[in-house]
């Protein structure tokens, strides 16, 4: 399968998970393209002061990868800033948020799989 970009959806959504601002969230691949597998793979772009809220994850996890930007990650309560190329993960039963505090837009990769222990 080929999704030529424009294809691809992209949402603004806002106020994510409890978090502030919005963000351009964009389907990469279907739930449904995932096979029961995972329920995310999207690129997200957070606009400047943005958030996702703290959130845990039950039964799956999620990794991100940062492509551009300045963020604000909190890891189970760690604060660790995060930039181009850094990889955030978030284990099942873990909790995180991620904030942009750059002055541009902080763009990255989400996937969320099913843990599957």
């Amino acid at each position: 399968m080929i999704r030529k970009k424009s294809e691809i959806i992209t949402q603004v959504r806002e106020n994510v998970q409890g978090g502030k601002g919005k963000g351009d969230f964009t389907a990469l691949v279907t739930p449904d393209e995932l096979r029961g597998h995972g329920r995310l793979f999207s690129r997200i772009v957070l606009e400047k002061g943005a958030s996702i809220g703290e959130h845990d994850h039950t039964k799956d996890f999620e990794v991100y990868y940062i492509l551009s930007g300045k963020g604000l990650v909190n890891d189970n309560g760690k604060e660790i800033v995060v930039e181009e190329g850094d990889v955030i993960y978030t284990a099942d039963g873990a909790k995180h948020s991620i904030e942009n505090i750059g002055d541009g837009p902080l763009d990255f990769l989400a996937v969320v799989l099913f843990d599957e222990k």
